[in-house]
């Protein structure tokens, strides 16, 4: 007897079919991917740290898949410039999104008009790895360690003045996470990029700054700022005396990280190769070993377990978005 909506046998046979030949069309593409030069579409502009740790991951990409991959930046509009390119890109493992967690897992917090979205218009590739940020004061500020720190600004609400790279950026979150997470009063200096408050915090013109190692380590080293800690969950390689933040404030941890992504309806079996691949890349001990000198700290991930860190970020950041009141636009 046949019920509404019910497959006949014959009908199952042909459905399991289709599916085999579109797994074997899938396993095709990969074995034979890629079959020309893949265009690596990088969030931000030249220089800085997204475009440093995508240039040192091409590179050994290129190596392994046989095939250039050519690095092309596409700054703008926190990143959905890239985006938005890679989102509508044919998807077939030859276009590639890199990009940090300040693109990927905050900008949908903060642009009312993205262009696409990373949940429903890309699929994650691999984790290229994590870049813990630095809690540093200037000399004048008597502060030792994170303790003194929460010690002065509780005992002088609104009197430490915290700079960052500008409203809604990594730098201001992360500053924003730790007075959520204390009940301290700072307030915010935004600047124009992450180099001008550095510089400002070494001119004394702000007390404190969280920003990325990489760029932080010079001034730390030089002794123009002091390092109190740093916001992994355990120390680094390259700072190893700067305790984390956790060890004064429980459940605390902010990072950038740079991870790459593709157009939703790429193959699996290209995603599989592409993740292998990078997975490779990142656990060669010379690429290890570039991207440890920048301040990063390589992770493996699969596609899903990638999936899930964008999403329970994407949801983290929401929140401290709201608390610090930030407005998106």
């Amino acid at each position: 007897m046949r019920y509404p909506g019910s497959l006949t046998i014959g009908s199952t046979l042909v459905v399991s079919g289709v599916i085999a030949l579109a797994t074997l069309a899938g396993e095709a593409k990969a074995q034979t991917f890629p079959t020309r030069p893949v265009r690596l579409v990088v969030a931000l502009a030249p220089g800085g740290p997204t475009d440093t740790v995508s240039r040192i991951y091409a590179a050994k990409l290129s190596e392994l898949l046989g095939q250039q991959v050519l690095v092309d930046n596409r700054p703008g509009a926190g990143g959905s410039v890239a985006g938005e390119i890679v989102s509508r890109a044919p998807a077939d493992g030859h276009t590639l999104f890199s990009a940090a967690n300040g693109t990927i897992a905050i900008a949908p917090n903060l642009l009312l008009k993205l262009p696409y979205s990373v949940s429903r218009d890309l699929t994650p590739v691999a984790l290229i790895g994590n870049s813990p940020f630095a809690v540093m004061v200037h000399p004048a500020v008597p502060a030792k360690s994170m303790k003194d720190l929460l010690a002065i600004a509780k005992a002088h609400p609104g009197k430490i003045n915290f700079g960052s790279a500008g409203q809604g950026s990594t730098s201001q979150l992360s500053t924003e996470l730790l007075k959520m997470l204390t009940g301290v009063n700072m307030t915010h200096v935004p600047y124009k990029g992450a180099g001008p408050a550095l510089i400002g915090a070494v001119a004394g013109e702000i007390d404190l700054m969280i920003s990325g190692v990489s760029t932080g380590l010079p001034f730390i080293k030089q002794g123009k700022l002091r390092g109190l800690a740093v916001t992994s969950r355990q120390r680094i390689k390259v700072l190893p005396e700067l305790p984390p933040v956790a060890d004064t404030v429980p459940g605390y941890e902010a990072s950038s990280w740079y991870a790459v992504m593709a157009p939703a309806a790429t193959p699996r079996a290209v995603i599989d190769k592409l993740n292998r691949e990078s997975i490779a890349v990142i656990q060669s001990p010379e690429i290890n070993a570039k991207l440890t000198s920048q301040g990063v700290e390589p992770e493996a991930l699969s596609p899903e377990q990638l999936g899930e860190k964008i999403r329970t970020e994407t949801a983290r950041w929401g929140k401290v978005v709201k608390a610090a009141g930030v407005k998106p636009q």
